[in-house]
């Protein structure tokens, strides 16, 4: 049975012709579809153009690195100071927006 839309079930024996065909080493059936049609060109490859302050973004760090290894000094020294109460209320609030 062939679908009237897509012609799904002519394709499918078509294509099955085909692989019988080319295990006995017989010509390959044509499709409707595929006769008159020629070949598609290949297709172009897409091109991101990025703003010349968008490049400049990039190019910048996100973050100040000075800054993370200061801090990073401090916490191995022992030297950096942490509230606990904050801590865990921050820890409350992200596991309220987890849960619903």
């Amino acid at each position: 049975m062939t679908d009237p839309i897509s012609h799904f079930g002519r394709k499918a024996q078509i294509e099955s012709a085909n692989r019988q065909a080319v295990a006995k080493g017989e010509p390959r059936a044509s499709s409707p579809a595929s006769e008159g049609v020629r070949p598609l060109a290949p297709p172009a490859t897409d091109e991101l153009r990025l703003s010349k302050i968008a490049q400049e973004a990039l190019q910048e760090p996100e973050f100040d690195r000075a800054k993370v290894e200061a801090i990073k000094t401090a916490i191995q020294q022992g030297q950096y100071p942490l509230d606990s109460r904050r801590i865990a209320e921050n820890f409350v609030a992200i596991e309220k927006m987890i849960k619903g």
